[in-house]
């Protein structure tokens, strides 16, 4: 058993919803699991209540029971040499990783109100005007923390499952640019050539996106980095999955806690 990723990578600045995502190359039984989240140790600058939750077999997240606050450090040490996944393989090797949570930029999107308000360390940084999902493909409500970023993405409604019909009104084939990831199902906030000034007065709809203007979705795309949460309220859609993306924290407390095998712990001190 070997851990396939961890997440975020060491020596970054993240954002203060971003939690510790491991992914393993075999599948993790359940009765190892308590076992394996006891040899991933976290520790931080500053104590911190949190837990894993298993997104599968494969994937383990740890998240604190609320943001973590801004300028914590952070490691984690997995130590998974002899360790079982119960199926009989066992870890060969140990892993760290350290990190920083940075400023706590956070981003809220009314869909109702075509707004997406903009704080740094809670002050109130821009109120940009925003366009989000049509009613027939709604955007995910919840909180989603940012997964990355790219200034272009080429964008298929083919590789979405929406459209590969050349002649539908929903094919798209395009590449946009100032792209912020949130969901691995394909929601991003970027500029759109189809809906160039969103906003209240502009009756176009997204395929699930949220639209910017050129000059807000660059600001926006320059202000946020992996980990800052993004939350949608307003949608007719329910919550993003959990593990579309980064979206912890669309989990109440007690539920995180259904999933984790070792329950909650505090951080060690660095």
């Amino acid at each position: 058993m070997l851990l396939d990723t961890i997440t975020p990578q060491t020596g970054t600045t993240v954002g203060v919803a971003m939690p510790i995502s491991v992914v393993f190359t075999n599948p993790v039984a359940a009765k190892a699991r308590a076992t394996v989240e006891k040899h991933m140790k976290v520790s931080a600058s500053q104590p911190v209540a949190g837990a894993w939750h298993w997104m599968g077999d494969r994937r383990v997240d740890w998240r604190p029971k609320t943001y973590w606050p801004s300028g914590t450090k952070v490691r984690i040490d997995a130590d998974m040499t002899g360790v079982s996944n119960g199926n009989g393989r066992y870890g060969v090797h140990g892993y760290t990783h350290t990190f920083t949570i940075g400023d706590d930029v956070r981003a809220d999107v009314s869909v109702t109100g075509h707004t997406m308000k903009v704080t740094r360390n809670g002050k109130l940084v821009r109120t940009l005007s925003i366009n989000a999902g049509s009613a027939q493909y709604p955007t995910w409500n919840g909180t989603m923390a940012v997964i990355d970023k790219q200034e272009k993405v080429h964008m298929t409604s083919c590789s979405v499952g929406i459209s590969c019909d050349k002649g539908s009104p929903n094919y798209y084939d395009l590449t946009l640019p100032w792209d912020v990831h949130l969901t691995q199902s394909g929601t991003y906030v970027h500029y759109s050539t189809g809906d160039p000034n969103p906003g209240s007065g502009s009756a176009r709809g997204s395929h699930g996106c949220v639209h910017l203007s050129m000059s807000d979705a660059k600001w926006f795309y320059r202000q946020v980095k992996q980990g800052d949460p993004v939350t949608i309220t307003g949608s007719p859609r329910a919550k993003a999955p959990a593990d579309n993306g980064y979206a912890d924290f669309n989990l109440g407390w007690d539920q995180w806690l259904a999933g984790s095998a070792a329950g909650e712990q505090t951080t060690a001190t660095l």
